[in-house]
């Protein structure tokens, strides 16, 4: 890994566009800034707008890529393990704070229910907010938390769903989350 922060890409990958959380190609050759490395991923600048890089794909821009991956048991029937999927939604961050979106309190509820289509198994349903009602980001840090919630074993389906209420306020940030922030 280099220190620089500005990189090109050694080969196409996939990215997520922020803030509108679209599926983006990104070709060998772009020129790319890196602004942050939390939850596994890489937020860059580009001269066309900013993306989320998997960390799969860390060594198209000079990172060593680490494994992710998720490596929990399921419950005795078969169940994703709730835990699992709170410490996965513990490595999703909005591009621009440095703090997950468990520990700023924008994850209201997460739910697991049986379903039977479009394949038996589990689907996991996510109510979440955002810091304001008018931050661009939903859609991105939305994908980004359906995305980790999938690698946790026995899920089949995921939904992550924005809501406004009720509306977020900083007392909603964990302890460590003001820590993080310097709020304490």
């Amino acid at each position: 890994m280099t220190k620089d922060k500005d990189r090109v890409l050694s080969r196409d990958i996939t990215a997520t566009q922020i803030p509108s959380g679209d599926k983006t190609p990104l070709p060998a050759g772009t020129k790319v800034m890196i602004h942050q490395t939390l939850g596994g991923s890489y937020t860059v600048q580009t001269d066309f707008g900013l993306f989320r890089i998997d960390g799969k794909d860390g060594d198209a821009i000079g990172e060593t890529v680490a494994d992710h991956s998720v490596k929990a048991a399921t419950l005795a029937d078969g169940a994703p393990d709730p835990a699992a999927i709170w410490a996965q939604l513990r490595h999703v961050f909005d591009p621009e704070i440095p703090v997950n979106i468990v520990d700023l309190g924008l994850v209201y509820s997460m739910d697991v229910e049986k379903i039977t289509e479009p394949e038996p198994g589990y689907k996991v349903q996510v109510a979440m907010t955002l810091t304001a009602p008018g931050c661009g980001m939903g859609p991105a840090i939305a994908e980004d938390a359906k995305t980790k919630i999938l690698q946790v074993p026995g899920i089949g389906v995921a939904d992550v769903r924005i809501t406004w209420e009720p509306a977020w306020n900083q007392s909603m940030i964990s302890e460590e989350g003001k820590m993080k922030l310097g709020l304490i």
